[in-house]
């Protein structure tokens, strides 16, 4: 069973940056389709971001241009570098891998927070 930690999340004000990572505990790292997701309070999570295992990138309309992720296979680690954030960008940030049989796991989730 996977297991995914997140990190990096904080406090920062509008049009500043944030990076938050991901480790994942799995031996078969390089072949999971890694994504993140959002859950404003209030809202229901929405996605944010994929990344195959070919290191192909997909990207939520609203985060597109101001977002990247990228994946580190030797480190078992995707990160997601945050730009020019807004205040509506403001969540509990999660971690969600999907391996080849199609099991899904999610980490425990790690608060951003935009002020404007």
């Amino acid at each position: 069973q996977v297991q995914l930690v997140e990190s990096g999340g904080g406090l920062v004000q509008a049009g500043g940056s944030l990076r938050l990572s991901c480790a994942a505990s799995t031996s078969i790292f390089r072949s999971i389709l890694m994504g993140w997701y959002r859950q404003a309070p209030g809202k229901q999570r929405e996605w944010v971001a994929r990344i195959t295992s070919g290191s192909r990138t997909n990207y939520a309309d609203s985060v597109k241009g101001r977002f990247t992720i990228s994946r580190d296979n030797a480190k078992n680690t995707v990160d997601l570098q945050m730009n020019s954030l807004r205040p509506e960008d403001t969540a509990v940030y999660y971690c969600n891998s999907n391996d080849p049989l199609g099991r899904s796991v999610w980490g425990q989730g790690t608060q951003v927070t935009v002020s404007s």
